[in-house]
């Protein structure tokens, strides 16, 4: 058995979810300043991820699943997936955003599992809090680790890919490590490099 973990914003989806929530309320260029600094290691993630998510206070949940349901695939994620499993690849999505995304996106792609974070609600509108499995920048190494030991698959046989700074904690504990059309903190620690924006360009490696 072997394990792929990929990472979704910018990644498994093209865009970042929390910039799509953003955009109804008129806030998307400062919630994507903030995304910007964090992905490229220039902030800490937890901080950033607070400060993003309370601007997002509000806004209706059922808004928020409604542009979580269309969010745009990266070219050649359903193809990927596929094509890993057919290797006998685990396939899981770690996520620095949110269940109303990485949820629906992994049943329709076929993704085994996913771990993401949860945006808190009163009575169907955002408090601006948030919770969950990914708040961390060392939450996708940490939880990797424990994966492995699940599922007895160790870092010779695990495949991570990412795009941004909260990526590194999983890139430690992993073999193959691709940084797809990423920041140049987390291609400094890749072992492959794809510019191109088509997945499939990972089944070729």
């Amino acid at each position: 058995m072997k394990l792929a973990v990929f990472d979704f914003d910018s990644t498994l989806m093209d865009g970042e979810t929390i910039e799509f929530l953003a955009a109804p309320l008129g806030l998307e260029e400062q919630v994507a300043a903030i995304t910007k600094r964090a992905m490229a290691g220039e902030l800490d993630f937890f901080k950033s991820l607070v400060a993003r998510v309370a601007l997002l206070e509000g806004l209706h949940k059922s808004k928020v699943d409604e542009i979580c349901a269309d969010l745009p695939m990266m070219p050649g994620a359903a193809e990927v997936v596929s094509g890993l499993k057919a290797q006998g690849y685990r396939v899981v999505c770690f996520s620095g955003g949110f269940r109303n995304a990485t949820s629906p996106a992994s049943k329709r792609l076929g993704i085994d599992a996913d771990f993401s974070n949860v945006l808190h609600d009163d009575e169907g509108i955002l408090t601006g809090k948030v919770g969950g499995d990914m708040m961390f920048g060392f939450s996708k190494g940490d939880l990797l680790l424990r994966l492995q030991h699940l599922l007895g698959i160790d870092r010779a046989n695990t495949l991570v890919v990412g795009d941004g700074a909260n990526d590194l904690s999983m890139f430690e504990h992993a073999d193959t490590r691709v940084a797809f059309c990423a920041k140049p903190v987390l291609r400094e620690q890749a072992t492959h490099v794809v510019d191109t924006k088509d997945l499939r360009e990972i089944l070729k490696l």
